[in-house]
């Protein structure tokens, strides 16, 4: 049993685990961060490698963030080191703490130079404990956005504000009862805003209508040689 310094660690570690460096090394043999919009995420291996493997990534990226939150925080023991103001038991506290470390360690991860993802996977595995219908929402409406636009970043862009706005809906709107809302909601908003921020080089280029659309990228298909 670990304290909570030690699970923060571990579930930044596990959201350092750099899937698609890995998957694109063992498949390629090339950093995917060369290629495509240099991002190491699960939609650059998509536009780069193909829809199979890049829902290979995404969804191992979807896991991570589900190990964190619920699996890696199981060993935690003791109670929490300060007060918890919260309305949330303590352990789901301490999932919401180590979820965010492995959306960070997604981000800035130490295992690839601090050059990661743009989160919105793992955010998606360590929420889908915390707030299951938001995320579904959110996964919708990035579906949606993404077939119709072909924009891979704006759907994300679109899922990430749906998540906190869809809470705020359930509960003012809809009188859903939302255990901890007046808590959640500010958690949901960091995290959109972060997400919003790992996008931000995309807000620009969609303004600017430079963002490449999905569609418009593959670089190893069947037809081509491996590089």
């Amino acid at each position: 049993m670990l304290p909570l310094s030690i699970i923060i660690i571990l579930s930044y570690l596990v959201g350092s685990i750099p899937t698609s460096i890995i998957v694109t090394k063992l498949v390629k043999g090339v950093d995917i961060r060369k290629y495509g919009s240099g991002n190491a995420g699960g939609t650059n291996v998509i536009r780069v490698l193909g829809w199979k493997i890049g829902v290979l990534v995404i969804a191992i990226d979807i896991f991570k963030g589900y190990v964190a939150a619920m699996v890696v925080t199981r060993l935690m023991y003791g109670q929490i080191p300060f007060d918890n103001v919260t309305p949330f038991e303590d352990i789901t506290v301490i999932r919401i703490i180590a979820g965010t470390a492995a959306i960070l360690g997604h981000i800035w991860t130490a295992f690839g130079g601090f050059r990661g993802g743009k989160g919105i996977a793992t955010a998606g595995g360590v929420l889908l404990g915390l707030a299951t219908i938001e995320v579904l929402v959110s996964i919708g409406i990035f579906f949606i956005v993404f077939v119709l636009s072909r924009y891979a970043s704006l759907g994300s862009i679109s899922g990430a504000i749906a998540f906190p706005l869809t809470m705020f809906m359930r509960h003012n709107v809809w009188n859903a009862d939302l255990q901890g809302y007046n808590t959640l909601i500010f958690f949901a908003i960091g995290i959109s805003l972060l997400l919003l921020y790992t996008h931000r080089a995309n807000i620009q280029r969609l303004l600017a209508g430079t963002e490449n659309r999905l569609s418009q990228l593959h670089i190893f298909d069947k037809n081509k040689k491996s590089q």
